[in-house]
């Protein structure tokens, strides 16, 4: 098979150069190609693409400002080989990645993966702490970080393959961002498409974020699974309820403190604790296993009360999604 890694980037050149760094240095031996997608920035990343003309097959496509989406839909339709390998620019891969897509999908030929994010050690304590939050059993369920998890494994767009048959057949990404991945792999399942997970496909996702950034993030998380859960009636389910519910249970616990009632906050506690004790032991400290109980807090209040008020708004409002949610879609 033929590879085409597909890279939206919007102003980020820094975090490209080091992308298509880690691609200089793969081990798989074969040929594969690069197609960088400029998405309508204002900080151009192609004197960074030229920079590795002579090392990586690479195309450098500018364009109109349109999201990730569709910038990933462009780049599928004008690379040359047939299996897309689609990544954010705030990635880095270890030098097997290919190798390991290659391996698997010689032996367990699939239309669509997913592998995970984890961190790497100059990452800094923020970054590793929302990296915990994001991908451990113990938060998310392991949605992102295995093929373990609560519910069946979607694919998320900084790390996911996709072949040029499930592209064609679905039309690829829509223009909801974020959320333009779960509603790409529902599409793909009800077109009979299968989707697996990589667990040697990891990547190195830096996450240049910080909190406020992150609580964004995540309440447009909620309130996208809100509009997925409309347009999808069959995927609802109640793990989509548990920041929600999580975020009202401590705010109760909190009142009913107040009359002396401690049984809800030393239930809370002791998920707290549990938490901050995994996140030390696999961080190995315990300044991360602190921030990891933060960012815990930012994420499932920021996710549930996104996902309640869209699920609300939407009930109410009886208008096309684009109309209800304008912020969460581009044109």
């Amino acid at each position: 098979m033929g590879y085409s890694f597909i890279i939206p980037v919007y102003n980020r050149p820094d975090e490209l150069d080091e992308l298509l760094e880690s691609l200089t240095k793969q081990s798989y031996e074969a040929d594969f190609e690069v197609v960088v997608v400029e998405d309508g920035s204002s900080i151009s990343s192609e004197k960074v693409c030229e920079r590795y003309a002579n090392e990586l097959q690479i195309t450098y496509l500018p364009k109109a400002n349109t999201g990730p989406g569709d910038s990933r839909n462009y780049g599928m339709r004008c690379a040359k080989y047939d299996y897309f390998l689609i990544l954010d620019s705030d990635c880095i891969l270890p030098s097997h990645y290919l190798e390991a897509v290659d391996d698997y999908l010689q032996q367990h030929y699939v239309d669509c993966f997913g592998g995970a994010d984890t961190a790497t050690d100059d990452f800094t304590d923020i970054q590793k702490a929302i990296n915990y939050t994001m991908t451990s059993l113990l938060t998310t369920g392991g949605i992102r970080g295995n093929n373990k998890g609560v519910q069946r494994f979607e694919p998320r767009s900084f790390n996911m393959g996709l072949s040029r048959k499930a592209f064609e057949a679905t039309g690829g990404f829509g223009k909801i961002h974020p959320g333009e991945d779960p509603d790409l792999v529902i599409r793909l399942w009800g077109k009979g498409f299968e989707s697996a997970f990589i667990p040697t496909a990891f990547v190195f996702h830096k996450r240049r974020i910080s909190w406020e950034k992150f609580r964004i993030q995540v309440n447009k998380f909620g309130q996208t699974r809100a509009i997925l859960n409309h347009w999808h009636p069959h995927t609802r389910k109640v793990t989509f309820w548990l920041p929600t519910c999580f975020a009202l249970g401590l705010c109760g616990a909190l009142l009913l403190l107040l009359w002396g009632n401690i049984a809800g906050v030393l239930v809370y506690a002791s998920y707290f604790i549990l938490v901050f004790w995994d996140s030390a032991r696999e961080n190995g400290s315990a300044k991360i296993g602190l921030l990891s109980v933060w960012a815990l807090l930012v994420q499932f209040f920021g996710y549930g009360v996104g996902f309640l008020w869209a699920t609300l708004k939407i009930a109410v409002g009886r208008r096309p999604m684009e109309a209800l949610f304008p912020k969460l879609f581009f044109r």
